[in-house]
């Protein structure tokens, strides 16, 4: 028989440490996720570390692969059905899509896993007195990353977003030659910018972004 002895209070870790430990592990666990899990795994590298390190090609390769599977899986299904009576298709396996596993295996939230990683450059010359209006499809809350240039020219600009039935005006300028900053949505909906070429020449503006949206359009 053991008597064990109470540990001393003095010993325990506080709560601000343990909250400190938690924290410092989901900074990790993100980090492992964005520099090799996604691109070694599902050929996503958002930070270029993964091409550097060769996970990269690893991952595309592993999506080939999987892609061949699939097809052949089809092939076989479709040749067993002339041999058999019909049935119901089988329901497709639970968490089979990307999107699926790196929420079972992460933890993260849907909206996110889906919009994080879009990266997007658009160039578009706008002549004397001409408008022209890009806009991302951004979910409440949603943070995209933005820098434009009017590439030597100057330019009026009008950042705003719109859906729902609600709009809102973020930022306005006149005669700017460039601009970036982070765009975060009020609400659901088509959040971006403005352009007008007010000058007497031909203006090309060049809008590079990325960050957690769904899609880049051009609206006019």
């Amino acid at each position: 028989m053991f008597n064990s002895q109470a540990p001393n209070p003095d010993d325990l870790p506080t709560s601000a440490q343990l909250v400190k430990s938690t924290v410092i592990s989901v900074i990790a666990a993100g980090v492992l996720l964005v520099t090799v899990v996604m691109p070694s795994e599902y050929a996503i590298d958002p930070t270029g570390l993964g091409s550097a390190m060769g996970l990269t090609e690893m991952g595309e390769i592993k999506s080939q692969l999987a892609e061949e599977a699939e097809l052949d899986r089809q092939k076989d299904q479709n040749a067993g059905e002339s041999l058999i009576a019909p049935q119901a298709a089988p329901a497709p396996p639970e968490g089979s899509s990307l999107l699926d596993r790196i929420i079972r295996e992460f933890g993260i939230s849907a909206a996110y896993a889906q919009d994080a990683m879009r990266q997007d450059e658009v160039s578009i010359t706008l002549q004397p007195g001409e408008g022209a209006e890009v806009k991302l499809v951004m979910l409440k809350g949603a943070k995209a990353n933005y820098a434009w240039t009017a590439n030597g020219s100057k330019v009026n600009f009008d950042t705003h977003g719109d859906g729902g039935g609600e709009s809102i005006s973020y930022e306005k300028g006149r005669g700017a030659a460039e601009h970036a900053g982070v765009l975060e949505a009020a609400f659901d909906g088509n959040h971006g910018w403005f352009w007008r070429n007010r000058t007497g020449d031909p203006v090309t503006v060049t809008l590079k972004t990325d960050g957690a949206y769904s899609d880049i359009k051009r609206v006019m």
